[in-house]
């Protein structure tokens, strides 16, 4: 019989075969028993490989529960990161709209109160700016020549100094490094040469608004000229001050919370009202997360279970999903999930009516505020972060635990597949050896008894055919 690659499996009657992991040893041929050996040998090797067989089954079904594992895991995760969402959308139940966006635009945060603001902006403000000045060495190319050849030059901004170092003596490369400063300018190369002349300009603008003096100084000489000198921005709020306000930006605070940006002058109006539109996009993405994790886990159950049926872990995390889902807390308008807007169908999914957060208004806002609470101070959103960092902790959580609980235990079922096959090999090693000298054996006897045979036909036949 020829030499092969097989490893144990059971037949239907329960005998055993050869499949992959162990190979089947060759006949020497010798003998006329030689495939009898054979075949003895395979038995023996094939009844010595029965517990290989079923450990490597054991692998394959953990190996199929780590992968239902990690599943579920990831879809746990993106639950757990949609309460993070909604907790940052819980912190903002406002919302801003601006008469004239054209004049401003705007913002509200953490502090903002419901209210009409009337902002006039008499000036928008403006940057200063310089350029190199005449008379600097003329730069047709900016990747090689520079308007000085000193290496190391002195910024001032609104007479404070710096000093800058250039990478190369370049004019790309001392805007380059004018710009990693880390000075309130940008710097810009522009060319104020016809096509067939350039002449490449160092440009200087100002951060910040108002009348900033720009200079650069190559330790002779100072290379720029002032384009232009820049205003500060003037504002009121509700008419007020008399004078108006001078800021040197035109993102200013109007209120607490509410930011504005002054884009030119006119006057505009900002509208700060109640709203739960982010609230709402969050429990919508929520939803989706949830009804994905019920999915994960139904798998588990019914008729074609998957191969975590009947494990605790998959109970233990459906019984969270329900707890989460039927949280109950807080008073007035917002008492339990119901209150906004959710509810289950027939299949264990939650559905998400946004029409009745829509519809919250007035005092409302506070019972909404007070149901949803945050991450660290109690209502749902702490009782879910809880929850769901005890499926989804790194350490403790229960899906972490169960997914490096079954890692060691493919770990260790790996070994004793390796130490299994040891044993096999050597068993089948020991085997052929011996296979083989009884093969010999027999051969060197069927030789001998060949040979007297014929000895044996030679001295008497011929005697008996005289007779």
């Amino acid at each position: 019989m020829a030499r092969g690659s097989a490893c144990l499996l059971l037949t239907g009657d329960n005998k055993p075969s050869l499949s992959s992991s162990v190979a089947s040893p060759a006949s020497t041929g010798l003998s006329g028993y030689a495939a009898d050996l054979q075949n003895a040998l395979n038995r023996s090797v094939g009844l010595a490989a029965l517990p290989l067989t079923l450990l490597q089954n054991q692998q394959s079904q953990l190996s199929s529960q780590a992968s239902a594992l990690n599943s579920l895991d990831l879809r746990f995760s993106v639950l757990r990161s949609t309460i993070s969402n909604l907790n940052s959308a819980s912190q903002n139940l406002l919302a801003s709209s601006v008469s004239d966006e054209t004049v401003i635009t705007a913002s509200t945060g953490a502090g903002a109160l419901p209210g009409i603001y009337s902002v006039h902006v008499t000036d928008a403000g403006s940057s200063s700016t310089s350029i190199s000045a005449d008379g600097m060495p003329t730069v047709t190319d900016p990747a090689i020549q520079s308007i000085s050849a000193s290496s190391t030059f002195t910024l001032t901004i609104g007479g404070v100094p710096q000093t800058i170092t250039p990478a190369a003596n370049n004019l790309n490369a001392l805007a380059a490094a004018i710009n990693a400063a880390g000075a309130s300018v940008q710097a810009t190369i522009v060319n104020v040469g016809p096509p067939t002349a350039p002449d490449y300009r160092l440009s200087l603008q100002s951060n910040t608004l108002g009348n900033v003096s720009l200079q650069l100084n190559d330790g002779s000489t100072d290379l720029l000229t002032t384009l232009t000198t820049g205003t500060s921005a003037q504002y009121q709020v509700n008419g007020s001050p008399t004078t108006p306000i001078s800021t040197d930006s035109r993102s200013v605070t109007i209120a607490p919370g509410i930011t504005v940006n002054l884009l030119k002058a006119g006057t505009s109006t900002v509208t700060v009202s109640h709203s739960a539109s982010a609230v709402a996009n969050a429990l919508s993405t929520f939803v989706t997360a949830f009804n994905g994790s019920v999915d994960e886990l139904n798998k588990s159950f019914g008729q074609n279970a998957g191969p975590l049926n009947g494990q605790s872990v998959i109970f233990g995390l459906k019984q969270s999903l329900h707890s989460l889902a039927s949280y109950a807390g807080g008073a007035g308008g917002f008492t339990s999930m119901t209150d906004l807007g959710l509810s289950f169908d027939t299949q264990g999914h939650l559905n998400f009516d946004p029409t009745v957060l829509s519809s919250a208004s007035g005092t409302q806002f506070s019972d909404l505020v007070s149901f949803l609470g945050s991450a660290n101070s109690g209502g749902f959103l702490q009782f879910a972060t809880n929850l769901l960092d005890g499926v989804e902790d790194p350490i403790s959580g229960t899906l972490k635990t169960a997914i490096s609980s079954t890692s060691n235990q493919i770990t260790r079922e790996n070994q004793l597949i390796s130490d299994q096959q040891v044993k096999i090999n050597q068993l089948q090693t020991s085997l052929q050896a011996k296979m083989a000298a009884a093969d010999a054996a027999i051969a060197q006897i069927e030789q001998q008894l060949s040979y007297f045979t014929g000895l044996f036909q030679s001295m008497y036949l011929p005697r008996q055919s005289q007779f």
